[in-house]
């Protein structure tokens, strides 16, 4: 019994060392022998301490031992918390903690303990690691984890449907019965929500209505079982949304509705909205429209706009003022999936009457038909109307249409429309050029004031053209067959086929045949609109006829029968062993000549017959100037004819100079205006000679001509004393041409060109004349 009481008291100690003492009193030792020797080693385990204790520092935590016996020695702690927060003695071994320990913060502590000789400073153990752990008090209150929590529940739920979870965390020991056992309690809105232990919130009531309050804010507190601190508690907010279910109606907003429309108004546009009034959230809104007097269904639709809380009318069909001018009925608008649990039977309708007056509006006119299609015969040309487009006014005034040809195209030059919707053939339509004529006609309204009406209509009008047959069948391609001279009878040259410009419809016979029989060719039907060229004797003379023309005559079995001519241009070729060409000659082709290349072609003969006339009168002036050559001695010095005088003695019969004396003897001006050169005073000299005077004066004004560079170069004697320096020709002046004796002939001149040609005409030598100066 004593053994046992000191286990206990070994258990609850505040520090449990293991001493010799108590070995012995528990009889823990091997053997009562005093004599055996014991392993020296540390004889203690862990250590314990209540957090906060309220006594003063230090607090004594235990008592660290060691089984060996050395007065010298001495206890040492190492660690983290060595000396600052824990100490202990070094004769006794007691540790102690000088600050007070929280086991929130840390509720363990591990230590090294040393046992080592105060003089050598060696130990006398190995060190020993020893934890001490801090007991837990209730200390701390609950706190959540957040301060408001928000949760969802749907309106009208059941009681006890599950809402939110708030959660609140108490950081004593969980180890510890009831310190940190966590109690929650709804303490504001109670009366609509509660919660359980575990924290989950739930409903108290089934009158949850969102139309009438969406948002609940509660407040909940958590509390912990009494203790140090028990009894203490903490609070969190609470916020709860009911979410919204469908359980109302929808009812008109007004008893009647009255709308006005055009009746022109689009398919599918707006008429009318039809307001209604649904407290429910858009998403929980299924209105629905049914028409319960007045069944206009074929004609109107409403469709629900959960959004606007509208129903929306729309036209189905087209609406006609002339036809109806008001539609009445009645509108039921209710919800099929609303929860009926809710309600009492027949709350569940709303109804209410709609009127909608259509308006007048002037509308274009409607054509009889969408699109109108005629058929013509080719080459068709007649008075009559081909056929005719109709169009109302669909208005209650019934004017009167006219009717107008629209975008301009080919067609337009062929076909016409009158006023009346009459469409006319104008040309001769042409199925090869254009087998289709599509027009566009418009129809306007004649106002009273006799003008157009700015809205029309349109329609389609579609013409086909007929084929007939008025073109004659040709070769299908430009063929270029080839023979071998020494080709034998029944050789085939080339398959030919045809093609015809009207319509080849299935049925359609082409014939082959040639114009005459006299020829080396002869034609073989194929029976499928095509037909063999073949030798018919053979042998070709190539040195005779190179190329043989073959007229085929090709007809078709159409109505009238129509029938051509076309040529092959056959090539006789050389040919080796094989009968392989090695030489032909390529065949004339035939070119057709265009009006345009003819009018060209007619233009440029008739420039070359104007070039021709202009050199045939140029030569015939040419001619007249051969004169010069008959009389040169004659007229030699009127070559050279020059404004003043010059020359001396030998002029006097080109230049009167009487009238020179007959001025000065008179004293008279000779000078009156203004001349080319200055005025020059007349130098006097002895005696009373004309002649001598006038020699200086010539004398002067030539020397004046020479020094002038403004004047034009005219044919004077100053022009001439320089012409031709540079020239190999030397001077072509005829100044000096009468006295000289020289034969120079002039006939090089033609080999000089155009430019020399006058000079080569009138200084050529002509046969069998002599030149006299």
């Amino acid at each position: 019994m004593e053994k046992l009481i000191l286990l206990f008291s070994l258990i609850l100690a505040p520090a449990s060392v293991y001493t010799e003492d108590f070995k012995t009193k528990l009889n823990l030792s091997p053997s009562n022998n005093s004599h055996k020797r014991f392993k020296r080693e540390w004889i203690w385990n862990q250590l314990h301490i209540m957090e906060e204790i309220n006594s003063p520092l230090p607090h004594h935590v235990g008592k660290i031992t060691s089984s060996s016996r050395n007065k010298n020695a001495m206890y040492v702690l190492e660690g983290e918390y060595a000396n600052t927060i824990f100490k202990v003695r070094e004769d006794t071994g007691d540790v102690y903690a000088f600050e007070r320990l929280d086991r929130e913060k840390k509720s363990e502590y591990e230590l090294t303990a040393l046992f080592i000789d105060r003089t050598t400073n060696k130990s006398l153990e190995p060190p020993s690691r020893f934890i001490i752990k801090v007991y837990d008090v209730n200390d701390n209150v609950p706190v959540f984890v957040q301060k408001v929590f928000n949760g969802s529940v749907p309106e009208m739920s059941p009681v006890g449907t599950s809402v939110t979870k708030v959660t609140a965390v108490d950081a004593d020991d969980p180890t510890v019965a009831g310190h940190a056992t966590v109690i929650y309690q709804v303490i504001q809105g109670e009366r609509y929500f509660t919660v359980d232990q575990s924290g989950v919130i739930s409903t108290a009531t089934a009158d949850l209505d969102r139309e009438s309050q969406s948002t609940y804010e509660i407040v909940v507190k958590a509390k912990d079982s009494p203790g140090l601190h028990g009894g203490d508690s903490s609070t969190a907010t609470v916020i709860i949304t009911l979410s919204d279910i469908n359980d109302n109606f929808p009812t008109f907003k007004q008893q009647s509705f009255h709308f006005k429309v055009h009746e022109n108004v689009r398919v599918g546009s707006d008429v009318g909205r039809l307001k209604v009034e649904d407290i429910d959230e858009p998403q929980n809104r299924n209105t629905k429209y049914n028409f319960v007097r007045g069944d206009y269904r074929d004609t109107f639709e409403i469709i629900p706009n959960a959004f606007t809380n509208e129903g929306i009318i729309k036209p189905k069909k087209p609406l006609d003022y002339e036809k109806i001018k008001e539609y009445k009925f009645d509108i039921e608008a209710t919800d099929p999936t609303v929860n009926m649990r809710f309600f009492k039977p027949g709350e569940q309708k709303s109804i209410a009457t709609v009127t909608i007056e259509v308006v007048d509006v002037d509308e274009p006119p409607i054509f009889s038909q969408p699109s109108y299609v005629y058929e013509v015969k080719e080459n068709y040309l007649t008075k009559n109307p081909l056929g005719r487009v109709l169009a109302v006014d669909p208005d209650a005034a019934k004017r009167k249409i006219r009717y107008t040809l629209r975008r301009s195209s080919p067609s337009g030059d062929y076909v016409k429309v009158s006023n009346s919707g009459d469409i006319f053939i104008s040309k001769h339509l042409d199925r090869e050029a254009s087998a289709w004529h599509n027009l566009t006609v418009a129809a306007q309204e004649i106002m009273a004031d006799n003008r157009l009406s700015d809205i029309e209509s349109h329609t389609q009008v579609y013409i086909q053209v007929l084929d007939e047959n008025d073109n004659a069948p040709e070769f299908a391609y430009p063929y270029e067959p080839k023979v071998c001279e020494n080709a034998a009878p029944g050789k085939v040259i080339i398959r030919i086929s045809a093609t015809d410009k009207d319509e080849m419809l299935p049925g359609v016979n082409f014939k082959y045949s040639l114009t005459t029989e006299d020829s080396n060719f002869t034609l073989v039907d194929n029976h499928d609109n095509t037909a063999n060229v073949t030798v018919k004797y053979g042998q070709f003379n190539r040195e005779l006829v190179k190329i043989h023309y073959l007229p085929v005559i090709i007809s078709d079995n159409g109505t009238p029968e129509l029938s051509s001519t076309n040529t092959l241009s056959i090539s006789v070729c050389k040919c080796d062993e094989k009968g392989e060409f090695t030489f032909c000659e390529e065949a004339a082709k035939q070119v057709g000549v265009s009006i345009q290349a003819l009018v060209a072609i007619f233009i440029c003969i008739l420039t070359i017959l104007v070039i021709t006339l202009l050199i045939i009168l140029r030569k015939r002036h040419k001619k007249e100037l051969t004169v010069l050559r008959k009389h040169v001695a004659e007229i030699h010095e009127q070559l050279v004819t020059y404004d003043e005088e010059g020359g001396g003695e030998m002029d006097t019969t080109s230049y009167d100079v009487s009238v020179l004396n007959s001025v000065r003897k008179n004293g008279m001006n000779l000078e009156p205006g203004p001349c080319l050169y200055a005025q020059v005073r007349k130098p006097t000299g002895k005696g009373n000679s004309g002649t001598g005077e006038m020699e200086i004066m010539i004398e002067v004004k030539k020397d004046e001509a020479d020094n002038d560079g403004d004047l034009l170069p005219y044919d004077t004697l100053h022009i001439y004393g320089y012409e031709g320096a540079e020239s190999i020709a030397e001077s072509l002046s005829s100044l000096e041409s009468g006295s000289s004796d020289s034969d120079i002939d002039y006939d090089f001149l033609n080999d000089w060109g155009p430019r020399f040609k006058m000079l080569a005409e009138l200084y050529g030598l002509e046969p069998n004349e002599d030149f006299v100066y």
